[in-house]
């Protein structure tokens, strides 16, 4: 995967900062970048402080992240993860899982987009593409991400920790679909369990 990918850590979600990749991450379960993206252009104009979103209204920031679905909670959740970083944090957003567990709308996944894209902190971020390649790969078996997220960090080396997110997410983008995965021309089919099975 390295060799076909490299070491590029681009992130899909558009942010200047820790505190806009955290409340960009926040707004994209289950959610495009792409939409997310086109929100957050405005939206941080709007709200251009962890302050400012901590002071938000909560029917007019619904209002503003609308066409990211699931709106109520989002709009929820990112006014009280301001509020608590403000009053716990002093506006800053923190580096360790622990602190950023504990912010409303934040779970290990989220938490780890910010440790590995803003602190570089090895982590692995289990999302749909990781989570349903990694069982087709036979790296894991399981459909819990956190469980999923431990399994990986045993199989895989701490090296790679920030990089396989970026590498499954390209692969499930391109090749290794949902629900129609294009086995035959993916550059690991000959050590996919997955494959292998499916193709005796």
């Amino acid at each position: 995967m390295e060799k076909e990918y490299g070491r590029d850590l681009t992130c899909y979600l558009v942010h200047m900062n820790a505190w806009q990749l955290l409340i960009a991450t926040i707004m994209s379960a289950q959610c495009t970048d792409a939409r997310v993206n086109e929100v957050t252009k405005d939206l941080f104009v709007k709200y251009p402080s962890v302050e400012a979103f901590a002071k938000a209204d909560l029917k007019e920031l619904e209002t503003d992240i609308h066409s990211v679905g699931f709106y109520h909670n989002k709009a929820k959740n990112i006014i009280a993860c301001c509020r608590k970083l403000m009053s716990d944090f002093g506006g800053e957003v923190p580096s360790d899982i622990e602190s950023l567990t504990t912010l409303p709308g934040v779970g290990r996944k989220t938490a780890n987009v910010i440790r590995g894209n803003i602190f570089m902190e090895p982590s692995v971020v289990v999302d749909t593409h990781v989570l349903r390649i990694s069982n087709k790969l036979g790296l894991v078996k399981t459909d819990d991400p956190v469980k999923a997220e431990f399994a990986l960090m045993k199989e895989v080396s701490k090296d790679y920790w920030l990089y396989i997110n970026h590498w499954f997410i390209a692969l499930g983008r391109t090749v290794c679909k949902a629900p129609k995965p294009k086995c035959e021309e993916c550059y690991l089919k000959d050590i996919c369990p997955t494959y292998k099975k499916e193709h005796k």
